[in-house]
């Protein structure tokens, strides 16, 4: 299928690199043009100047952008160009509620889309490594699943429109708990005046290792925090956990701490960290 891609961030980026060295990629677009055009030299594809534009080139269109409201705003700027039989699959984090809103607008103009959320930060996206997590038409689903092993490892079909957002929300909760629990004991082992790199090559290897403290605990204790998923991205998609789980009367505490601790280090000026800049905030005040 001809595959387009919106979004050119950390991630887009990686996931345009995997499909175009499968062949499947055949045009991209950014809201910055030349971000769009050097990577369109590179990997020598269209690089379109409006989302109706790549619409009309293409079969299937991944889109990989911020949040709810620009989703929505691409899915609004692409209708122009979609005609019938064309496939959206959004790997952004929004609402299973957004989620289950665009499938409803795309369906009456007989366009397939999945809500695709994905896990396994920059790496997994340069790797073509991802964990996504989809919900929507089983039929869409099959059609589309050759063109998205390309960029994710793992791909989940979890059920109706929404589904897949609301599985990324248990992601997003769960790494806020291993963040806080790899910072918070890391912090404990600096206070006992232990060498921390020497704490997370014995604890990577027992009941207590996890891809976070293999991936983020060597950097985060040199103070090395522009690595991976930002801080105010977490942030934005903690917001979208608590509201869903308002709306079913849970309450998530974790994160809500977490919240808290992430609008601090974004009012001072952390908010591009790496989640791993919680370790800020935990370990001994000498730091």
């Amino acid at each position: 299928m001809r595959t387009g891609i919106v979004g050119l961030g950390a991630m887009g980026v990686g996931m345009a690199r995997n499909l175009a060295k499968a062949g499947q990629l055949v045009a991209v677009y950014n809201r910055t043009p030349s971000k769009a055009e050097q990577l369109g030299k590179e990997l020598n594809v269209k690089a379109c100047q409006s989302l109706a534009e790549l619409a009309q080139q293409t079969d299937l269109i991944i889109t990989c952008v911020s949040a709810d409201q620009d989703v929505i705003d691409v899915i609004n700027g692409l209708l122009p160009g979609l005609s019938d039989g064309n496939i959206v699959v959004d790997t952004s984090t929004v609402s299973s509620n957004t989620a289950i809103q665009i499938a409803g607008l795309l369906r009456q103009h007989a366009i397939g889309f999945l809500d695709a959320p994905v896990s396994g930060g920059v790496e997994g996206a340069r790797l073509g490594t991802l964990a996504m997590m989809v919900g929507g038409d089983a039929t869409i689903f099959d059609r589309a699943r050759p063109v998205l092993a390309s960029i994710a490892k793992r791909i989940s079909h979890l059920g109706p429109h929404g589904a897949g957002q609301a599985c990324k929300a248990v992601n997003q909760i769960m790494v806020a708990g291993i963040n806080q629990a790899v910072c918070e004991a890391l912090a404990f082992a600096e206070a006992q005046q232990l060498d921390l790199h020497q704490v997370i090559d014995v604890i990577a290897s027992g009941a207590a290792g996890n891809w976070f403290l293999d991936h983020r605990g060597h950097t985060m204790t040199d103070n090395e925090y522009g690595v991976g998923f930002k801080l105010a991205l977490h942030h934005k998609d903690l917001v979208i956990c608590q509201q869903m789980a308002q709306a079913s009367g849970l309450s998530i505490p974790i994160s809500h701490n977490t919240l808290i601790d992430y609008a601090q280090l974004m009012q001072q000026g952390h908010g591009d960290d790496d989640i791993s800049g919680l370790f800020r905030l935990k370990r001994p005040s000498k730091h």
